[in-house]
């Protein structure tokens, strides 16, 4: 279990998943996380939902916590940093969450070498979260080990260079948004052809959700799962003939390539 005491500066809905998907997990007890919003609504319900500590202030988060996590859209990064900078200590350890924004930017912001940039997705919520981190030249061994459990505990976790993070936002981070768009179609879909719409629903749900455990745990690559299941001259042969058709598997890699250089824009502070 986490000892430390980790305080999220921002009560929106990528804290909401890693703070419930800790607690869900016994990685951490909800008397050590905190969470600071401006919003007191906000506060309330992360206080009558998951029982983390709520405050108002982000300094005072940060004179209660020894790692603090930039849980705020890129755009409000400095101000948060603002906030933080006269109330961090050599001892604190800073991640950051916020998309496009470098170490480099965070360090010109906050004065310190001791950081992290982490990149995780909304289904750390259920435990099944897919995340990516990389480290600053002030963090050590401990701190990513800290951070690595973190992100373990609500999902799968790697490591890799800051130089990699945004193809890991356009990929990860955005990646749940194309999948839910997915699902929404596949269901569109069943009950064009017949089915109730919560049948549908159900199903196309529950079939995302048993191909991804396929592809994650059998050991087999997914062009191998999928000739698996298509007979030449069946159903699948002829559904799939049409997804290429229609420039599924292109229109994937666009959606990719598209996010991970809004966050390359938002790194250079478009």
């Amino acid at each position: 279990m986490i000892e430390r005491t980790v305080g999220f500066v921002g009560a929106g809905k990528m804290a909401d998943a890693l703070v419930g998907g800790m607690i869900a997990a016994g990685a951490a007890a909800a008397e050590r996380l905190y969470v600071a919003d401006p919003a007191e609504e906000r506060r309330r319900l992360f206080s009558a939902r998951l029982g983390a500590r709520v405050l108002a202030d982000n300094a005072e988060l940060a004179r209660a916590c020894d790692v603090i996590v930039l849980s705020v859209k890129p755009q409000i990064v400095p101000h948060a940093c603002r906030d933080l900078t006269a109330a961090l200590t050599p001892g604190h350890l800073v991640a950051s969450i916020a998309a496009g924004v470098p170490l480099d930017a965070l360090r010109g912001m906050l004065g310190t070498e001791r950081l992290v940039r982490i990149m995780p997705n909304t289904p750390a919520l259920v435990r099944a979260g897919a995340a990516a981190y990389c480290v600053g030249p002030g963090a050590t061994d401990a701190d990513a080990m800290l951070i690595d459990e973190m992100l373990r505990s609500v999902g799968l976790c790697v490591r890799v260079d800051e130089g990699q993070m945004d193809a890991v936002t356009g990929l990860s981070g955005s990646g749940p948004a194309y999948v839910y768009l997915v699902i929404e179609a596949l269901t569109d879909a069943g009950a064009a052809a017949g089915l109730p719409r919560d049948v549908a629903g159900r199903l196309a749900a529950q079939t995302v959700l048993g191909a991804g455990r396929m592809a994650a745990e059998v050991g087999r690559s997914p062009a191998e799962l999928r000739a698996d299941v298509t007979t030449p001259g069946g159903t699948t042969e002829q559904g799939l003939r049409a997804l290429e058709a229609g420039g599924v598997r292109t229109a994937f890699v666009k959606a990719v390539a598209a996010a991970t250089e809004r966050s390359r824009q938002l790194a250079g502070g478009g």
